[in-house]
């Protein structure tokens, strides 16, 4: 069964690069090792039970010649185009019996895998994947952890991010059309389609899928705003990620105080005050915050 958003990968040029603004941003982001005989590295940012993770190729000869390099060779033209979110991973808490039932309702998906990555202080994580294939080719990638949370959590030290967030919220995928690639998403999640709502800071229709305790959006812009922007600029795909901060006011105070102008803010059809992080200072991405003042 899947469980939730694992994590939201993000794609940058420079790891050292992404990891600086991701910390202006207020995340508390380390290193988190690399991927052995793939050519990438990546840093983490855990939440309480997800993560944030920016993945940068290391070692383009490596890149080319490894797993990554064949089954995603798109990464490097993706960073090169500007980055942001590359895939929203999906956790599963028996991935063979997820990819079997995939397959039962006609999904193109393949075999599951073993892949896992070293620690800058030598640690050994491990983890179980899938990918869709080209006939479903959507930005999800499913996982099933084999090294314990709290083992990876020992990766990241220190007592939380300054800007309070706690938690993903939803993750959204912009398209021109959201009910025909909502279509899609239900088919591969095995989740009945939900009816369409309107966002009204994202300025879209949107069909909400809810995996465990986060929400993954299929967002069609109806005006001008961060989802029209982003189809504009990417085309169909990932565009952004809201988190959930135990204080706005906290998140805004440390984003102004490290160089970055104050965020815009609306109002979710919740009621809620939100505020955005745009891809110029988001590595490429949408990074939202919503939570109470």
């Amino acid at each position: 069964m899947y469980t939730r958003i694992d994590h939201i990968m993000i794609g940058v040029a420079d790891l050292a690069e992404g990891i600086e603004q991701y910390r202006k941003l207020g995340f508390d982001v380390h290193a988190g090792g690399v991927h052995v005989g793939k050519g990438t590295h990546n840093a983490i940012a855990f939440n309480d039970e997800d993560y944030i993770e920016l993945i940068a190729i290391r070692d383009r000869a490596e890149y080319d010649a490894g797993r990554i390099g064949r089954l995603d060779g798109s990464l490097a033209d993706f960073v090169a185009a500007g980055g942001g979110i590359r895939y929203i991973v999906i956790q599963s808490d028996d991935l063979a019996a997820d990819v079997s039932a995939m397959r039962e309702r006609g999904v193109d998906v393949g075999d599951v895998f073993e892949s896992g990555r070293r620690t800058p202080d030598g640690q050994e994580l491990r983890w179980k994947a899938a990918l869709l294939g080209p006939g479903n080719a959507l930005p999800l990638i499913f996982v099933e952890h084999s090294t314990p949370l709290a083992i990876r959590r020992r990766q990241v030290p220190g007592a939380g991010h300054p800007n309070r967030v706690h938690a993903l919220e939803r993750a959204y995928v912009v398209t021109d059309d959201a009910q025909s690639t909502a279509a899609i998403y239900a088919k591969v999640l095995g989740i009945a389609q939900p009816p369409m709502q309107r966002g009204t800071v994202i300025m879209s229709n949107m069909v909400v899928f809810q995996v465990g305790p986060t929400g993954l959006g299929i967002a069609q812009p109806y005006a001008p705003g961060p989802a029209a922007d982003a189809l504009e600029r990417r085309g169909p795909g990932p565009f952004q990620a809201l988190y959930r901060t135990a204080s706005m006011d906290a998140a805004s105070r440390w984003i102004e105080q490290h160089g970055i102008p104050p965020l815009a803010r609306g109002v979710r059809n919740t009621g809620e005050h939100a505020m955005l992080a745009t891809p110029d200072v988001a590595c490429g991405a949408y990074i939202g915050f919503v939570g109470p003042q």
